[in-house]
């Protein structure tokens, strides 16, 4: 019998220090975090620019704090499991569904791009995850909102953007500076299509003619009659909702076929520095989505460690959002205490935040005031329209010549 008992308080104490050993190791364990986004494929150099080096920044910064702080004091530092979806929503899917139930992630950070985003929302909503959207700009968003308690959005909503194109190019019309002829392209992806769609009625509405519509298929090697054609319509203004292979190739286009407007708009990759580097002081007064107000403490102080960490700038837009996006998941699971997914989600309802990009809170799971439309001028891209009145918007300037 004694023998018995002393089996038995040995296996007791075995597994209490089982216990022990498991929870002090636990503390420990990094959160692991997945991310599927583009590598490969049309939408890789966009991401190259915007999203890869701010999960790089984010994951740097956090680990060198020692990682994320627990209910209980203990620090978790971050791994990344990443994979690249090849800018195709099917492979987005896959990955996605791969980091929720094969790599078991804590959490998942939202794809890069509108397509992919919409098309993983059902897939982030079956298993829980807070999904946390920069580069999806939609009209859909309470739309989605209501059907996935924990989706949120940060960039924008596409009726907005709209809006604000027409409205600075109305005040330009209004001051005599250019005329009523607009030319209006497009990438026929879920991002442009959904532009040109709520553009359309808002330029007419306004009293511009569009005098010359076209779209094309992502991923488009040759552009060149599609300006052509926008240059024999002879517009006053050349609006593109593009992406970032195509505003290169437009920009470049433009200067070849010599299309001589006062207004020039494209969207993605307008704001990339690489975009100075590549067209330099011909693109004084180019206006384009976003913007940021360049010249914040704020913003400098995260040039400053984007270049550190990276090698590299992070444009004037979405580079800064996809950070605070970063910053509003840190603060939330810190703020939860923990991974609890459902915690974190109902944190970021509830709370503001204190980001990159000034304090966030979210209203109807989206953020309401951010920029729509921004400018080169003198070397920086300046915001100067934005919903909320955002500080640091700067009047645009007429566009004179390449």
């Amino acid at each position: 019998m004694n023998r018995r008992l002393l089996l038995k308080a040995l296996a007791t104490l075995a597994m209490a220090s089982g216990v022990a050993g498991f929870t002090t190791a636990h503390a420990s364990d990094p959160i692991r975090i997945g991310v599927s986004a583009p590598k490969t494929g049309p939408l890789a150099g966009g991401a190259a620019v915007t999203f890869w080096p701010n999960v790089q920044l984010w994951v740097s910064e956090v680990n060198k704090r020692g990682g994320l702080r627990m209910a209980d004091g203990s620090q978790r530092p971050i791994e990344m499991i990443e994979y690249d979806d090849r800018t195709d929503p099917a492979e987005a899917i896959r990955n996605i569904q791969r980091l929720a139930t094969t790599d078991r992630a804590d959490f998942i950070l939202a794809p890069y791009g509108t397509g992919l985003a919409l098309a993983a929302a059902p897939i982030f909503d079956r298993y829980g995850y807070p999904m946390i959207n920069v580069s999806a700009i939609t009209d859909q968003t309470q739309t989605l909102a209501q059907r996935y308690e924990r989706i949120f959005f940060t960039l924008g909503r596409t009726t907005d953007l709209a809006v604000a194109v027409a409205n600075v190019l109305t005040d330009m019309r209004n001051a005599g500076q250019i005329g009523n002829k607009v030319a209006l392209v497009n990438v026929a992806d879920a991002f442009g299509i959904e532009l040109a769609q709520a553009a359309r009625p808002i330029f007419q509405q306004n009293g511009f003619d569009i005098v010359f519509d076209r779209s094309y298929p992502p991923a488009t090697q040759d552009l060149s009659p599609v300006m052509r054609g926008v240059k024999s319509s002879n517009p006053d203004a050349f609006v593109a909702f593009s992406y970032p292979p195509d505003t290169f190739a437009l920009t470049e286009l433009a200067q070849i076929e010599n299309l001589d407007v006062k207004a020039f708009y494209t969207a993605v990759a307008t704001p990339f520095p690489s975009y100075a580097g590549r067209f330099g002081d011909k693109i004084n007064g180019v206006l384009g989505v976003g913007g940021v107000n360049p010249d914040s403490p704020e913003f400098l102080a995260y040039q400053k460690a984007h270049k550190e960490v990276s090698g590299a700038d992070p444009d004037y837009w979405a580079s800064a959002v996809t950070y605070a996006s970063f910053q509003v998941l840190e603060q939330a699971i810190e703020g939860a205490g923990g991974v609890d997914r459902g915690a974190v989600a109902d944190y970021i309802k509830q709370n503001s935040f204190e980001t990159v990009m000034g304090t966030w809170t979210f209203e109807n799971q989206e953020i309401q005031n951010f920029w729509t439309v921004g400018q080169w001028q003198n070397g920086k891209f300046y915001g100067v329209a934005s919903t909320g009145d955002l500080p640091g918007a700067v009047a645009p300037i007429v566009r004179q010549g390449w």
